[in-house]
């Protein structure tokens, strides 16, 4: 086999993980979902994306039809462009939701990131003042798991005890085709 080094800024980030969250109607107002908040900003759309289509049939038939230099066909992200603007987001719409419904930071008992870098995570955890106990990460253990991060992440949490009824816990992400979000939940 020929070694490559396409796609290394990449793939060695990248893990594998699957995730769902279940939701019911309850008739307790007092908890669940208070707020979403959904942005995109297509302008950077390439920053972060897969281009070409993403399933092992067409990649084998195009790639071996088409020039093999076609990078359109793999995962691309501009590193650093990208952290600069997820730092930014997630504090944004973290805020959005803290604001959107009353709240400081100081009332978020848990923030689960998306686990895209470990230093985003600490980033923003200092520029909100969090302490360890409020952020939970497991980017360690598994790598990006992509949109599966933050089931996962909540799910370890309230397993481990992390989360209590009545907490106050914000989901945030940042991904690609330039996209960012927040949930805001009262466990």
């Amino acid at each position: 086999l020929e070694k490559s080094t396409r796609g290394r800024g990449v793939t060695v980030i990248f893990g594998d993980g699957a995730g769902a969250v279940v939701l019911s109607r309850s008739e307790d107002t007092t908890k669940g979902i208070l707020s979403t908040h959904l942005h995109s900003e297509g302008k950077h759309a390439k920053e972060l994306a897969l281009i070409g289509p993403a399933t092992n049939r067409w990649v084998d038939k195009i790639m071996s039809e088409n020039d093999p230099e076609d990078t359109s066909y793999y995962p691309y992200m501009n590193g650093n462009f990208v952290f600069k603007h997820a730092v930014t987001r997630f504090s944004e719409v973290i805020h959005e939701a803290l604001m959107s419904n009353g709240f400081e930071t100081s009332d978020i008992d848990m923030l689960i990131p998306h686990q895209a870098n470990l230093r985003i995570s600490q980033f923003i955890q200092k520029k909100m003042g969090l302490g360890d106990d409020n952020v939970y990460n497991n980017i360690m253990r598994y790598g990006n798991t992509t949109a599966a991060s933050i089931p996962i992440a909540l799910s370890e949490a309230h397993l481990e005890g992390k989360i209590k009824p009545g907490d106050l816990v914000c989901l945030a992400a940042f991904g690609s085709g330039f996209t960012w979000a927040s949930a805001l939940i009262r466990w």
